[in-house]
């Protein structure tokens, strides 16, 4: 709750207790019918025994409320409807101006959070696949950072398993050095698919290959040097990715599938020494209790393969262990597509018998849907394949360069490029982050980039027309300004927006879905519009122009920090 609305929540449950003869929630919340709206007595009504209408009357009628609220009115069946005084409004505006993070505090009870994300498959390239995953996960990231946790970002990045054998053999094939030049210069799909193509045309190639595998498991030297080498130059090209789209992912996050190599047996034998492990067709399973398939019968977890091999499962469970066992991991995170829900519930619940996932820890599967092309189908390219991300992010770039040269053709070339690689990558971003994550989403160039609409170009429009507010008045010090006062109905809405941040924060660092932050900030850009056009700000005197430039400059802050939480940047200028 906001703190004016913990004030309005403890008054009320003071009246509540004193009609209701015991404490009683007034569940507040904010109405289109006036500021708040107060639900309780309808709740009340069946354990009293009385209309919720004469309860919300005798409320109404005990509640200490004149000096917060200018109209206290009963409506339909029994809801009270509260309408803000404009003068309660001041402290609260000024307490959060004054705070440098606007009335969020940091978190009481700092927990270790492990946040699992973007995931890519070394000697292949980004897509637009990986967007969803890396641009929510960063986004996590930020928010549980700022908050006061302790967050790890681990990359959980494909660099093992049996297609390492046939990339080692295709390096050989042509050369370290024009291998290391291909992957280089970003042409890792190329080197795959030539790879696969000999895989799969070549018998004597296929043999060489898995030969490869096993000398690559067994820890064989040069197998292991060639292996490190794929795997350097595949991860500075994901590393030069996310620079690019302004993520936080650095070279120390990459914790591939390797990395839990050594811990796969021991943890198939403590399943096994549990009583957990059972046989299947010659592979060792974990049956979770609760999944079955289409007939009723029981689902496996594949751990170990007939042939030896270990499963994604036993990774899987090897990281949970490790995340909380050796890391102190509390809340585990998985940035993972929504068609991987049930092997992650699965997972979870292996890791929760063999006592690996114990109360206070505990994983959160942070699903998300697809991106869509305009014809509604999965987004592809005209020729059918998938769309790399690096072609995207060059696309967005030079649209919103269109864009900024058009609005903003006064700004030098330098920053005009600088604006345009905002405004491009926060238009990508944005578009996914404001759209409910568990549902999937059209990818609309038009759409994202525009300067109306609920769009990230149109927040950071907002917050550089603050600015430039500040510029033309020349007032260069905005922390210097005076208290708010609220007297018009503009002010008072955005006023009352504003205010709002904390709980919005705090309600998303919970459910960690990113569109509720979003649309907040959207709501808080078209109450600042709306003031604009029927407040004055420079033109008006005195006091009045001080608290308009106050309440400009606490409208900025919250725009500001709310993109930064997104990941997405702000111009000062556009």
């Amino acid at each position: 709750m906001t703190a004016l609305e913990t004030l309005l929540h403890d008054r009320l449950a003071t009246a509540f207790a004193a009609v209701a003869g015991a404490p009683a929630d007034p569940s507040v919340r904010r109405s289109q019918h006036a500021d708040f709206q107060a639900d309780g007595a309808l709740a009340l009504a069946r354990a009293l025994g009385r209309k919720p209408r004469d309860i919300a009357a005798d409320v109404v009628r005990v509640a200490a409320l004149d000096d917060l609220c200018t109209a206290v009115e009963i409506s339909g069946p029994g809801f009270i409807n509260l309408t803000v005084a404009d003068d309660a409004l001041a402290p609260l505006l000024a307490q959060m101006s004054r705070d440098e993070r606007l009335g969020v505090p940091p978190v009481a009870a700092a927990e270790t959070v492990v946040v699992d994300y973007s995931a890519p498959n070394v000697a292949k390239e980004m897509h637009v696949g990986h967007l969803r995953s890396t641009v929510i996960g960063d986004a996590v990231v930020r928010l549980l950072e700022w908050l006061g946790h302790r967050v790890i970002k681990a990359n959980h990045l494909g660099d093992w398993g049996t297609p390492f054998g046939m990339l080692i053999e295709h390096l050989l094939d042509i050369g370290e050095s024009e291998a290391v030049h291909e992957l280089s210069v970003g042409d890792l799909n190329g080197f795959y698919q030539a790879a696969r193509a000999k895989f799969d045309a070549d018998d004597a190639f296929k043999e060489r290959a898995r030969t490869r595998v096993v000398a690559l498991q067994s820890g064989d030297a040069t197998t292991r040097r060639l292996w490190r080498l794929l795997v350097d130059e595949s991860e500075k090209y994901f590393l030069s990715a996310y620079q690019r789209l302004d993520v936080r992912l650095t070279g120390s996050d990459f914790v591939g599938e390797s990395f839990y190599n050594d811990m796969l047996a021991p943890v198939v034998d403590e399943l096994d020494r549990l009583g957990l492990l059972a046989e299947s067709d010659g592979a060792k399973v974990v049956y979770p209790p609760g999944f079955t398939n289409r007939e009723g019968n029981p689902l496996p977890i594949i751990v170990r393969k007939r042939d030896g091999g270990f499963g994604y499962g036993a990774t899987d469970l090897a990281a949970i262990r490790y995340r909380t066992q050796e890391l102190g991991a509390t809340r585990l995170l998985y940035v993972v597509g929504l068609p991987q829900r049930q092997h992650l519930e699965m997972v979870y619940a292996v890791a929760r018998e063999a006592g690996w996932l114990r109360p206070p820890a505990r994983a959160q599967h942070v699903g998300f849907g697809s991106v869509l092309g305009p014809d509604g189908k999965i987004f592809r390219t005209r020729a059918g394949g998938a769309v790399k991300l690096g072609d995207l992010l060059d696309e967005a770039i030079a649209r919103a360069a269109a864009v900024v040269q058009e609005k903003s053709g006064d700004l030098d070339k330098a920053t005009r490029a600088e604006v345009a690689a905002m405004v491009g990558i926060g238009a990508i971003k944005y578009a996914d982050l404001s759209n409910d994550r568990n549902r999937d989403y059209v990818f609309d160039w038009n759409r994202m980039l525009s300067l109306d609409g609920n769009t990230a170009p149109y927040l950071q429009y907002a917050r550089a027309r603050i600015l430039s507010i500040f510029r033309r008045g020349g007032v260069a010090s905005a922390p210097d300004l005076p208290a708010i006062r609220v007297h018009e109905p503009a002010e008072r809405t955005l006023a009352i927006e504003l205010l709002a941040f904390p709980s919005v924060v705090a309600e998303v660092a919970e459910s960690l879905e990113f569109h509720r932050l979003a649309g907040y900030l959207y709501r808080v850009a078209t109450g600042f519009t709306a003031f604009y056009e029927r407040c004055p700000v420079l033109r008006a005197e005195g006091e009045v122009r001080d608290s308009r430039l106050a309440l400009c400059d606490l409208t900025a802050r919250v725009l500001g920090r709310g993109l930064a939480l997104l990941g997405i940047g702000a111009p000062d200028r556009m």
